[in-house]
């Protein structure tokens, strides 16, 4: 009887990791996407701001509303009528949930490293072009031959190559750039348009692109892992326009309607395949300028210099969120956190447990796994 009951209970087990484990992870990020305007929707002041909103008749006929809540919900439709309601969501601070970086510089490639990666490595401590020492879970996953050539990234920034540290790793991703093999004339299509229509920054391009050459490839490929970060959001902010801020922000919500109902469209991914969104980090609020940057006060004696008028770095850079849906993710909308926060570090073992996989296995050094979203 007790070697029945023994094997009684490794079947119970291992029906039940098949049960909760997803087939496939998207992961998307918002650049510097602040929790602001995620839960509160419009800020009345900088839509209305004759410095930072040339459309600001525009913005404020399609998103203000009577409360807070309904702006936010014009702004992201998505996220509110399918995301927030069929999954967890973390970062609402005045709703007592909490959600922040790890790392101590508040700034893009450390964060998109500890989300990918999940470490914090402290030597991260710039956006140049540096091959990461860290290895992201693209990488790690590949060396398992389940997932080897089955994880991709797309990004609008032009440094996600040395964050995914492609010379090493050998991992799919375009950012920036025009695909290198388009397949047929859609994506060569694509790829002359993206020649044709000049970028409006210098490292960033538009994120239409990111999300059509993205598309193309998931359609294609059928990544069990892909990663696509949507860039407008942050770049916009630091130009100072936050009507574009805006609309770049509404229109990667749509962006991701589109990634979820072409998932749910194809019988590889549908009913199987965890959705999780966040960003790399925050950005300030007060006094009201602060909103177009984000800087933590270490980083002030370094690569952020430029910002040495805020002694204190600038304030709530570091503040987050995150949301997921899918298989393995409790459907309990806001998680209130209390007296803590989760952190951006945990993400990437989390993605990998989604996946049935322990991220013990392949890197310990991680951030253990949000179980407060499953």
């Amino acid at each position: 009887m007790s070697k029945i009951s023994c094997l009684i209970l490794i079947a119970v087990l291992l029906h039940s990791r098949s049960v909760n484990a997803a087939e496939n992870v998207v992961l998307i990020t918002f650049d510097g996407l602040r929790w602001q305007e995620l839960f509160h929707g419009l800020d009345d002041e900088l839509s209305e701001h004759e410095e930072y909103s040339a459309q600001s008749s525009l913005i404020t006929e399609r998103f203000q509303r009577r409360s807070p809540r309904q702006s936010a919900e014009s702004i992201f439709p998505f996220l509110y009528s399918t995301v927030f309601s069929r999954g967890s969501y973390i970062g609402n601070r005045d709703a007592n949930s909490c959600a922040e970086v790890s790392n101590p510089w508040y700034f893009s490639y450390p964060g998109y490293s500890e989300i990918l990666t999940g470490v914090v490595n402290e030597s991260i401590d710039s956006n140049g072009k540096i091959h990461n020492p860290e290895r992201t879970i693209h990488e790690l996953l590949n060396s398992n031959s389940v997932y080897r050539g089955k994880t991709a990234a797309f990004g609008s920034w032009d440094v996600f190559p040395y964050i995914f540290n492609v010379e090493r790793s050998g991992i799919f991703v375009n950012a920036f750039s025009p695909l290198q093999e388009p397949v047929g004339e859609y994506e060569q299509l694509l790829n002359q348009l993206h020649q044709d229509i000049p970028t409006p920054w210098p490292t960033v391009r538009n994120d239409a692109f990111t999300h059509y050459f993205a598309m193309s490839y998931l359609r294609r490929e059928q990544p069990r892992l892909l990663f696509i970060s949507y860039g407008e959001t942050d770049d916009f902010a630091h130009d100072g326009k936050y009507d574009e801020y805006i609309l770049a922000a509404n229109r990667t919500d749509g962006f991701i309607k589109d990634v979820w109902e072409t998932l749910q469209s194809m019988p590889n991914y549908r009913d199987n395949t965890v959705l999780f969104i966040t960003v790399d980090h925050g950005r300030g609020e007060e006094p009201l300028e602060t909103w177009l940057h984000h800087a933590s006060k270490r980083s002030l004696d370094g690569y952020m210099s430029s910002l040495a008028q805020y002694e204190d770095g600038i304030v709530g850079s570091e503040a987050t969120w995150m949301a997921a849906m899918g298989p393995g993710i409790n459907a309990g909308g806001l998680i209130e956190t209390g007296d803590y926060c989760v952190t951006s570090d945990r993400i990437a073992a989390t993605l990998l447990q989604l996946l049935g996989e322990d991220y013990r296995d392949y890197n310990p050094s991680m951030g253990a796994p949000i179980t407060e979203l499953q």
